[in-house]
């Protein structure tokens, strides 16, 4: 099987062709080997997500500036002519779900099977067909890292209904809106809209969640071509654990939004909200009011960030991502969730004393574990991996290239020669 360069170098790039596609030929291997009794298979992939600005804005209708990365999920999958969704997925326990019977079931909350039934579900719901399949399954969006596995699989679970039964009518927006509802109310998760969003739209985008639909626009720019790396530092921690300290910041920021008679905090007026700290301190605990306190922040903020990149200005831009980070270690406190465990904070710690002056750092996605971005200078790259490398291991430190598409079905050519 035999799978277009053009193609492969669009998703990862020109120096990673011969890898991914060796990738996918294993893939497409193993499916054979699992899954024989079918023709072949059509393979499915969805990106991992950057988070560049809005750090904990999008559960309240905030705005985010978001990338899709060259990090993905893979699956290779046909119709199996029944109701049955079998997936196997590296590392994990196989997975199979009868889509007769699709009401939340609580022994799933937590698992593959939860977001494949949940998306099933919504996808019924909404007027789109479905179908048993089986397909295999492969990743590199590190799970636990903040660089949101989760919505590249649930965004792959939708790519693979729409493909194999829906004709490719699914949106970006109402696959994205798919995932989430799966992820709340299957998997047990109450995130916001922006990982499937930034899974589904790919590039670099600014997203506005204050209507019942998101306003989505592109922010074309390409941070390579002015001498810049984003980079990932995965620092070993996981927040697979961490969904209470995770939802408690929602739940926290409902609080205030509640005391403004709001169900979000972006309908509440900022000035109106300060002027009612004193009387809100002896309602809720500080930690509430200074989490709010970041989002009116960080909501601002974000319509700074895109405008100091349409203007071409990074020394502007990079300020703005380093007061995010502050603000999400200072206020918003999800850079550590043990006070002896703080992998975040060193990272963050080490990367101001190597950048101050010629880059920009702040904590990546929900934050208390997994991954720190930074935007590295590229002939700094080098040593910057090696000292994050250095000290949270072989690896850690992973420079990310912006994919210019969401999900996507990558097609096969046929069997090799």
């Amino acid at each position: 099987m035999r799978f277009s360069a053009d193609t492969l170098e669009m998703l990862y790039g020109r120096p990673n062709v011969a890898a991914q596609s060796c990738r996918y030929e294993g893939l497409a291997a193993r499916f054979a080997k699992i899954f024989p009794g079918h023709d072949g298979a059509r393979f499915f992939s969805a990106p991992g997500r950057a988070e560049i600005g809005g750090n904990h804005t999008d559960h309240q209708s905030g705005r985010v500036l978001c990338a899709a990365i060259d990090l993905d999920t893979v699956a290779a999958a046909a119709p199996n002519g029944g109701v049955i969704a079998r997936v196997e997925s590296e590392g994990f326990p196989p997975v199979s779900v009868d889509l007769s019977d699709l009401s939340p079931r609580n022994e799933e909350r937590g698992t593959s099977a939860a977001v494949v039934r949940g998306c099933a579900a919504r996808l019924r719901a909404l007027g789109f067909a479905t179908g048993g399949f089986d397909a295999v399954v492969t990743s590199n969006v590190f799970s636990g890292s903040g660089l949101s596995s989760s919505a590249a699989f649930e965004m792959m679970v939708c790519a693979v209904f729409d493909g194999l039964f829906g004709g490719g009518g699914l949106t970006p927006v109402i696959a994205a809106q798919v995932s989430q509802y799966a992820e709340n109310h299957y998997f047990g998760k109450p995130c916001g809209l922006l990982d499937q969003m930034a899974s589904a739209m790919g590039g670099v985008t600014a997203i506005d969640f204050r209507g019942a639909e998101p306003e989505v626009k592109r922010v074309p720019y390409d941070f390579a071509a002015e001498g810049y790396a984003l980079a990932v530092v995965n620092t070993g921690g996981s927040h697979d654990d961490l969904t209470e300290a995770y939802a408690a910041i929602t739940r926290e920021m409902g609080q205030v939004a509640a005391h403004f008679g709001e169900k979000r905090l972006r309908p509440v007026d900022p000035g109106r909200f300060e002027a009612e700290i004193p009387v809100l301190r002896k309602k809720l605990s500080e930690r509430v009011i200074l989490r709010a306190l970041h989002f009116f922040d960080e909501n601002e903020r974000v319509l700074h960030q895109v405008a100091a990149l349409k203007a071409g200005d990074l020394p502007r831009f990079f300020s703005l991502i380093i007061e995010s980070g502050d603000s999400s270690w200072k206020l918003l406190q999800n850079v550590w969730a043990s006070p002896a465990e703080q992998p975040l904070a060193l990272a963050l710690a080490l990367s101001a004393r190597m950048l101050r002056g010629h880059g920009a750092w702040r904590v990546h996605g929900g934050g208390f574990a997994g991954t720190i971005l930074a935007f590295v200078p590229l002939d700094m790259l080098d040593t910057y991996k090696s000292r994050m490398n250095s000290v949270f291991g072989e690896g850690a430190c992973h420079p990310l290239r912006v994919r210019p598409v969401g999900a996507y079905e990558v097609e096969a050519r046929g069997a090799a020669e």
